[in-house]
């Protein structure tokens, strides 16, 4: 009798709307050459929590019961496979790391008949994978054999060596396959995508390393008899050579043949553009989207300005981004942590800089994303990187100078990345911090025992009057994090001339250690901006941080709302000053 294992799936419930961020740098592109990327899993009603999965080893006959996103799914399977790595959040004991963001596309070519959903897709990649290359494999063997079922993905797959971009999307009804095409981001770049689809023409088969000019040379046609070791560019039926280090793209086999039967693509193969096939783009797609990339790459990139014009949905002038830019210097990990706080401060879409933000500078909005007036005049509201709907951020850091369980880090945590502390947890996990289990993270009922709740709870207290408190919140996370990094030395000093088993062991309590810090800073920052801001004043407080008996002091609005309330509400609130004529 076939063994069955149950492939337990975190279903991220996006908000119909735009949901999620990834950021991705290349190995020289960081301070320390480590590959780091990024994830805010952003949707709605649910809790997030994290995933974990145990290595094992597995019969032959053994078969996992995939529970999709949809009852049609049930009863349904996957051979396993020999081996399954340690699978924790969205990294494993390799360091392979896979991230996602949703960009829909073209819904008509959503087989919903496939078995395989984006994350299910992506879990068993990483339980099956020892490099990026694999991993890229293995889904694109998995969807091949399986279907796909989800809408457009653009999928981060990253190992301590190099970070890929992979764009899917699937055939449509009856249609069991996918079209996809995967890049490898250039080592000394960043890149980032976020529910729009980024990558446009791509080298297809046919480009041959020349030995003598070193440089790319372009062959009309491959022959037959010639194995393509040496090309830049391979489609699905050369996958078996992805390995190899020439190969920097890999498709498939259809994409463009494809594209034109469903009337998407009419011009040559070489100014074929996945995005614009499959991901046409309108003013909304690029401004909830794209202008996420956009912020990102301002940070650190200094003439990005330059593409203000296809931000604002002005193609004429301007239809791209760049899919990567090298960054004016390396970035650091708390450089791409802070990355995922971003509301467009300092820019033209700034959310913190208009009557919009309200009395205190909130950077939140509520949903819809687009909403009219009392006279019918349509508006819309920005859709940054930081958002109020995430269920968990990360953060992830990979290193190919350490061993696999020590150099692999995510920086975890539950809830909107503004609003928390990342916490460091090692991929060698065996045993998941009980703040982050998915029993103590339940999506309707409050919890002190769970890191979403306790979390939510600060956020929620600091959101309406951002600017009066979150100074207080950002004290906390600086505390906390500042104390993370600082430790980091420590624990590679301390695991150095450990075996792997006390290592792991060592790692284990450590990251079990940091998610406990974490919660009970919470709980003390909780319990701290409650009474100093209570009833909407500000308790004063002596020079150890203790709290004053009596006094208190009224901040008010920010000065930008309360420049806006004349020329809104006229002479509603405008104070009348009676100057009394004695006679004499």
């Amino acid at each position: 009798m076939k063994k069955q294992l149950i492939l337990s799936i975190l279903i991220a419930v996006a908000s119909g709307a735009m949901a999620c961020t990834n950021l991705i740098v290349g190995k020289k592109a960081s301070v320390d050459g480590s590959v780091m990327c990024s994830y805010n899993c952003d949707g709605f009603g649910f809790a997030g929590s994290l995933f974990y999965s145990p290595a094992g080893r597995h019969a032959a006959d053994e078969q996992i019961a995939i529970h999709g996103w949809g009852p049609q799914h049930e009863g349904r399977y996957v051979k396993q496979v020999e081996y399954t790595y340690n699978v924790v959040g969205l990294m494993n004991e390799r360091q392979v790391t896979i991230v996602e963001t949703t960009f829909d596309g073209r819904l008509e070519l959503q087989n919903h008949e496939g078995l395989l959903d984006y994350f299910s897709l992506m879990r068993l990649a990483l339980q099956r994978s020892a490099t990026a290359r694999e991993a890229i494999r293995c889904m694109a063997g998995l969807v091949e054999e399986y279907g796909y079922n989800s809408s457009g993905e653009s999928i981060t797959v990253c190992d301590p060596d190099e970070a890929w971009i992979m764009e899917i999307i699937g055939k449509g009804p009856d249609r069991k396959g996918a079209v996809w095409v995967a890049l490898r981001v250039p080592d000394d770049c960043i890149c980032a995508h976020a529910n729009l689809s980024r990558i446009r023409q791509f080298p297809q088969e046919g480009w041959e390393w020349d030995v003598t000019n070193g440089k790319w040379n372009v062959k009309k046609q491959i022959l037959k008899s010639k194995q393509p070791k040496h090309f830049k560019s391979i489609c699905s039926k050369h996958l078996q050579y992805i390995d190899n280090p020439w190969v920097e793209c890999a498709y498939a086999e259809d994409i463009v043949t494809f594209a034109r039967e469903k009337g998407y693509f009419g011009g040559e193969d070489k100014d074929f553009s996945f995005r614009d096939a499959y991901c046409p783009i309108d003013f909304e797609n690029v401004r909830y989207a794209d202008a996420r990339v956009w912020s990102f790459f301002r940070h650190h990139c200094s003439d990005m300005d330059q593409y203000l014009p296809y931000v604002n949905g002005e193609f004429d002038k301007c239809d791209a981004l760049p899919l990567w830019v090298k960054p004016d210097k390396p970035l650091s990990l708390r450089d791409v942590q802070q990355d995922m706080r971003d509301h467009f401060e300092g820019t033209p879409l700034d959310m913190t800089a208009d009557m919009t933000a309200g009395p205190w500078g909130m950077p939140i909005r509520p949903l819809p994303m687009h909403y009219k007036d009392s006279q019918g005049n349509d508006y819309f509201r920005e859709r940054p990187i930081a958002t109020q709907q995430s269920g968990f951020t990360m953060t992830c850091q990979m290193r190919s100078w350490l061993p696999d369980d020590v150099g692999g880090v995510t920086w975890f945590n539950c809830d909107d990345a503004d609003m928390v502390a990342y916490v460091p947890l090692y991929c060698c996990l065996t045993q998941v911090p009980d703040c982050f289990r998915p029993e103590n993270n339940p999506r309707t009922e409050f919890s002190s025992e769970s890191a979403f709740w306790m979390n939510n709870w600060v956020a929620n207290m600091v959101y309406p009057r951002y600017s009066m408190m979150i100074g207080d919140l950002r004290a906390a996370q600086r505390e906390l994090e500042e104390y993370y990094f600082a430790d980091q030395d420590r624990v590679l000093a301390a695991v150095d001339k450990m075996t792997p088993l006390d290592r792991r062991d060592y790692l284990n309590k450590k990251s079990i250690a940091y998610a406990d810090r974490m919660m009970k800073r919470w709980d003390k920052l909780a319990k701290y901006l409650i009474v100093k801001y209570n009833d909407q004043v500000v308790r004063r407080v002596d020079k150890q941080g203790n709290f004053q008996h009596w006094g208190y002091d009224t901040p008010g609005y920010d000065q930008k709302f309360i420049d806006a309330v004349g020329p809104s509400t006229g002479d509603r609130y405008r104070l009348k000053k009676v100057i009394e004529r004695r006679e004499r």
